[in-house]
Formats: C-alpha cells, structure tokens, sequence
C-alpha cells in the first residue's frame, strides 16, 4: 500500500509565534510520533507551509485577518523545530486550501493520504476536503490527536464537516 502524510503548517508562527496556541504546543509530540511512525515504514511524508509576503496586510486574507503571520524568509515561516522535513517535500502554498497541493499529490499514485497540522478548521479541512474531490477513491484521514484548532468548538465542527464528507476520522469518535 501506498501512502502519504501530510503535515499541514506546522511552522513557527501556527504554534509559538503571532497565531500560535497552547494546543498547537501540545500536538507536537502526537505529529512527531505520526511522522516517524511513516517514514519508518518508508512511506512519504509531505509538509506544507502557509506563505505570505511583506504585503499580506494588503491581502484580501490580510484584510480578513490583519496578523502578519509566516513570512517567507522568516523564523515564523519556518518549520518547527523537531519535525524538520529532512529528506521530505515542502510545498508552500499560498491560501489556506491548495489546488496545486490536491493536483500534485494526485500524480503519486497513493492508496492512503492521511492528513495532520493546524489549524484543524482552517487550513486542514480546505486541504483535506480539496483532497477528497481531487481523490473521491483514495481513503483520505485525520488523527484528531495530530491537529489543533483555532477553539476548541471550531475543531470539532471541522472534524463533523470532514466526517461528512466521507474523511475517516481515526480514534476516537467524534
């Protein structure tokens, strides 16, 4: 079997800096458990990072939310230290859902495409529900435990909308 994680935004500013949580803090162990549990088993491990630009505040996102947050080239862009991607992709994308992320991994060929990051009800559920409508056959899924929200409330809307839509939602039932 063919699989693929995705690590959604897990850079600096989605867990210490400007947008970052407590929560978002307190996922790391889980995410980094879930990528070495992948690439031990040689599967492919794809991170994404939300880039913006010196004009973000010029934005329309910039207008919805006016918090200068993961500019590239800066410590916040980064990847958090600890799930450093090493010899896996980077994909910057510059929204919060990506059809260049959907287009790309559907030329792997993946049989699983599981799903994890911050935040759960912003960039995760438009890039896994993306996914599900680019990959309406591939089993797509999401370890709760492996994301955090932007409230608590807005997680579990999310996880019930990707429920939904036909997302396997692993562990405990939401």
């Amino acid at each position: 079997m063919k699989r693929l994680l995705i690590v959604i935004d897990m850079q600096n500013d989605f867990i210490t800096g400007s947008l970052g949580s407590a929560k978002a803090e307190s996922i790391l162990p889980a995410v980094k458990a879930k990528i070495d549990e992948y690439r031990s088993r040689g599967d492919a491990v794809l991170f994404t990072r939300d880039t913006h630009y010196c004009d973000y505040l010029e934005t329309q996102e910039g207008r919805f939310l006016p918090i200068v947050h993961c500019t590239e080239g800066t410590e916040g862009h980064m990847v958090v230290d600890g799930l450093e991607a090493g010899s896996g992709e980077v994909f910057d994308k510059f929204s919060p859902g990506s059809l260049e992320l959907a287009a790309y991994v559907s030329k792997g060929g993946y049989d699983e495409v599981e799903v994890c990051g911050v935040a759960t009800d912003v960039c995760v559920i438009s890039n896994t529900i993306i996914l599900k409508a680019q990959l309406p056959e591939t089993k797509i899924c999401l370890d709760p435990s492996c994301c955090a929200g932007t409230s608590k409330e807005g997680h579990q809307a999310a996880l019930q909308v990707m429920k939904m839509c036909q997302v396997e939602i692993l562990g405990a039932p939401v």
